[in-house]
């Protein structure tokens, strides 16, 4: 699935390459990295001097759904973490003395909540709420992570900024803001060129090829946004990534790894 089947697929389109005796006119390189999942944080750096050094790039995450769609256009990824400060006081004896963190918590979310926009691609999720300590006790502390996601690069930048520049809604509440956006978006055109090859191929192969924008971020964002042609989504078809009933069309992978042994041998 999310990603051996694609390690697979990238095995065996090298290996007809090679019974095919097809004499590459470019180097080749299979760059696998194990931290995606949480970031990158360590293989970015190496990821992006590889990608300057390409052509192109074609990522072998999963396509989307069983239809197989490849990825032009992934969403900028990032997580933000809000942390909000308050008085602790008895809830019962001397409530007018506190400052309640989860209230005001509270308020940022939903003024947050406003911002998300589906028209432009633009979603921004609180994932981990926490606060307080006894239910008889005012919060003190209250603390919330974000999921954030845009399109296009402005809203990430507009996102970031809207974030760092929230004030406390109660009096004597403070709020401290970290984070950001950490993966760009991957823009349709710099995918553009590559897919009309790759549809060519596929036609030429008998199948076919659509495309998808997808609201998760890859590896691919990154080779993206230094203006190297990539193409996503080239590995398994399948579906249901990070479930326990994700599945991949293991009759497909013949096909898949052949689109990719044709991509190789002709970019």
């Amino acid at each position: 699935g999310d990603m051996k089947a694609g390690i697979v697929q990238a095995l065996f389109a090298l290996e007809t390459l090679r019974r095919s005796n097809v004499t590459t006119k470019k180097q080749i390189v299979f760059l696998w990295t194990s931290d995606e999942e949480i970031g990158s944080e360590s293989s970015r750096k190496l990821i992006e001097t590889e990608a300057r050094r390409s052509d192109a790039v074609f990522v072998l995450e999963p396509s989307f759904g069983p239809r197989g769609l490849v990825k032009t256009a992934r969403k900028g990824v990032g997580q933000a973490e809000l942390m909000v400060r308050g008085r602790s006081s008895h809830a019962g004896l001397a409530p007018e003395e506190g400052i309640n963190a989860v209230h005001e918590l509270a308020a940022q979310l939903t003024r947050i909540e406003k911002w998300n926009d589906g028209r432009r691609g633009v979603s921004i999720n609180a994932d981990i709420v926490e606060g307080g300590t006894r239910s008889n006790v005012i919060a003190e502390r209250a603390r919330a992570v974000l999921d954030l996601r845009a399109l296009r690069s402005p809203d990430m930048r507009r996102i970031e900024r809207r974030l760092h520049a929230l004030r406390p809604v109660h009096r004597g509440a403070s709020l401290k803001v970290t984070g950001g956006f950490d993966r760009p978006p991957l823009e349709r055109k710099r995918c553009r060129a590559l897919f009309a090859h790759a549809k060519s191929l596929a036609k030429q192969m008998h199948l076919s090829l659509g495309e998808c924008t997808a609201g998760g971020g890859s590896d691919g964002n990154f080779t993206g946004a230094l203006a190297i042609p990539t193409l996503d989504g080239l590995g398994a078809v399948g579906d249901g990534a990070h479930s326990d009933h994700e599945y991949v069309l293991i009759h497909t992978m013949p096909a898949r790894a052949a689109l990719l042994a044709a991509l190789l041998a002709t970019c």
